[in-house]
């Protein structure tokens, strides 16, 4: 009995103390600019970049990553911050208008678009959506809410992906200047880029 009620009193604290946490899949161009952007957000606790959306098994940067999306898997505490704020910091770091990819990386891969795992979070990326699109009436919005598919990871001997901002920051920089994401960033939102 002593032993039943320990792991009973064992499990209710382990419970109870769990760090709550929830996870989201955008794409929006170059994962390692997507991967610095969402870092720096408060109550994010990981972003890992990989492949998404496609049907391609096992998808590999320098192999066949052919109908997938270069994307972000988004771990973050909901009692910090929401799925909302999630979208509204996503939304000032894309081009929601460009569909040919984004910046300078043009190509399925670098299509920007939110992946939703429930009816829940598809109501909330259509409200943001069309409060983006309400915001430039003379302009489309092209970024599509899709249902969450299969995300991988970059592993293997493609893993300096993943921290590339941190690994090699002035190739980083040199990249993201060249690209002219922070100059388009600039150009649509003003000072609600964040970069």
């Amino acid at each position: 009995m002593k032993t039943v009620l320990s792991a009973l009193l064992l499990s209710v604290l382990f419970f109870s103390t769990r760090v709550s946490a929830d996870e989201t899949i955008l794409a929006g161009g170059c994962f390692w600019c997507m991967e610095s952007d969402f870092e720096k957000l408060d109550g994010v606790n990981d972003v890992v970049s990989g492949f998404t959306g496609g049907k391609t098994r096992n998808p590999t940067y320098n192999g066949d990553h052919r109908g997938h999306y270069e994307a972000v898997k988004i771990t973050y505490d909901p009692n910090v911050v929401n799925y909302q704020q999630i979208l509204d910091h996503y939304w000032v770091n894309v081009d929601p208008f460009d569909d040919r990819g984004q910046f300078c990386d043009k190509g399925q891969s670098y299509l920007s678009a939110i992946f939703v795992a429930s009816e829940q979070e598809r109501v909330i990326a259509e409200q943001t959506k069309e409060a983006v699109q309400a915001q430039f009436p003379k302009q489309t919005v092209v970024t599509p809410i899709l249902a969450s598919t299969r995300f991988y990871p970059i592993k293997g001997n493609e893993i300096a992906h993943q921290d590339f901002y941190k690994k090699s920051p002035v190739r980083y920089k040199l990249y993201r200047w060249n690209c002219g994401r922070d100059q388009r960033l600039e150009e649509i939102w003003g000072d609600k880029a964040s970069h």
